[in-house]
């Protein structure tokens, strides 16, 4: 299960990637906010990354404005490793080699298209295994 969550500027690519969840059957848990009313987004990527960090969720998925101030929060979360990426090369880097479980976006730095080629790219990386990633992300722990 992948958790969401964004604050009000995020909502609208929140909800792109919801759409996209929802086609591809792929099972999800949203995690606010739930209209694009001013809000914290503080609140809602601790959300999601508590989620991640507890074992509820596998991934999670965090949108903002910028995607700076809520992957700021996520990456506050022990056993987080969140990773604002703006194109796909930076999504698939960051699991092959940081084993990133959060992925953060700006709503209003990339289009929904290209979101949504960010967010599969996340989904379906794996994580290299390779010794001497798996020794810099117990590094970062």
């Amino acid at each position: 299960m992948i958790a969401i969550g964004s604050d009000h500027g995020g909502f609208d690519l929140k909800q792109v990637v919801i759409k996209y969840f929802e086609e591809q059957g792929i099972e999800y848990k949203d995690y606010g906010c739930y209209d694009k009313n001013s809000c914290d987004y503080p609140i809602f990527g601790k959300a999601v990354a508590e989620a991640v960090a507890g074992g509820e969720c596998e991934k999670g998925i965090v949108v903002c404005t910028t995607g700076i101030g809520i992957s700021m929060v996520a990456n506050k979360v022990p056993g987080v490793r969140c990773a604002l990426c703006s194109e796909s090369l930076s999504a698939k880097m960051t699991r092959l080699h940081n084993d990133a479980n959060v992925l953060a976006l700006g709503g209003a730095m990339v289009g929904a298209n290209l979101a949504l080629d960010i967010v599969e790219t996340f989904l379906n990386t794996p994580f290299s295994e390779e010794e001497k990633h798996i020794r810099r992300v117990g590094m970062i722990q």
